[in-house]
Formats: C-alpha cells, structure tokens, sequence
C-alpha cells in the first residue's frame, strides 16, 4: 500500500495508549487465563483487521484488547501475586526454552488460586483449535464484486503468420 497526501494517517494521540509492559516469561505464564478473560476483545480485533483490512480502521478494538489485558494483570496482581510471581520465576529458570514441563506444580497452585479468587479456571488444551463463532454488534462491510477492467487490450489477431524465432525455438523447454 502506498501513501500519498490523502491517506489519512492516526494522529499521535489517537495511537497513544498504556502499554502492557511486561516480560515474555510474565506472558507466557499468564497467557492461558489472559486469552480465556479477554477472548471476546480479541476475536473482535481479529475479525475487524480481516474484514476491514485497514489496521488504521480497528484502532478502538486494539486499545479494548490493551485495556483488557491491563486489567487482567492488575486482577492477577491484587489477588494471586505471589502465586504467579513464583509460576513465572519457576518458567524462566527451569529451563532454557521456558518450558511448562518442570513448572506443573507452581502451576497447579497458581490455578488454585485463579480459580478460587477470580473464577477463572484454565482452558482445555485445545480450546482454541475448536471451531468457535463470534457474534459482533459491529456491521458487515459491503461485499466487493469481482474487479472489471473496461479499458482490456484487444486479442491478437487469428491467422497471423509469426516471423521464424531468431534463436531456435520459442519456447524454453523445446530445444
């Protein structure tokens, strides 16, 4: 996509939202209950950036996954701290690739603990490769037809004699 004068661009302040920051072992340790709790933000992003496929157009869908998320962690911070603090210590110094494997007892209790504080319990495995439909308030845009060219070039004419190929054959596979 190119830019021109009249792409209309976000000002600083349309983009300007507060970060989730956090580190990789932090996400990866809460990404079960995190994707669970702001499922529907997500999917509603997700289906505006394909149906739309303007990120430019879904700004307000971004910053309500953003504002989930931030809530999510301030939840899990005002109610199981040191239960996720010691999940996420233990997935990033057990192993070099931040495995799950050796952390299945810090992560029993830090489920313990979600699910008796927040009512929120952990996903089944394969939550998210199950066929799943999102209802949306949002509209449907218009469907596009197919692309008509008006201004085609001409068919070549039939019965034209073409001149003899100066080097052999025309074709690269015929030698």
């Amino acid at each position: 996509m190119g830019i021109t004068d009249e792409t209309y661009l976000p000002s600083e302040e349309e983009l300007t939202v507060t970060e989730v920051n956090v580190s990789g072992p932090v996400l990866k340790a809460a990404a079960h209950h995190l994707g669970n709790a702001c499922l529907n933000e997500n999917n509603e992003f997700m289906l505006c950036r394909h149906e739309l496929g303007d990120p430019r157009k879904c700004l307000k869908e971004g910053k309500a996954v953003t504002n989930c998320a931030l809530n999510f962690f301030r939840q899990v911070k005002n109610n199981c701290a040191t239960e996720f603090t010691q999940y996420v210590n233990c997935i990033d110094r057990s192993s070099s690739d931040q495995s799950f494997l050796p952390c299945r007892k810090t992560q029993g209790v830090f489920d313990k603990c979600m699910f008796d504080k927040l009512n929120m319990c952990r996903p089944a495995f394969d939550q998210y490769a199950r066929v799943q439909v999102h209802h949306t308030d949002r509209p449907r845009p218009p469907v596009e037809g197919p692309a008509v060219y008006p201004d085609a070039a001409p068919y070549l004419p039939e019965g034209v004699d073409k001149p003899p190929a100066k080097y052999g054959a025309r074709f690269h596979w015929i030698w």
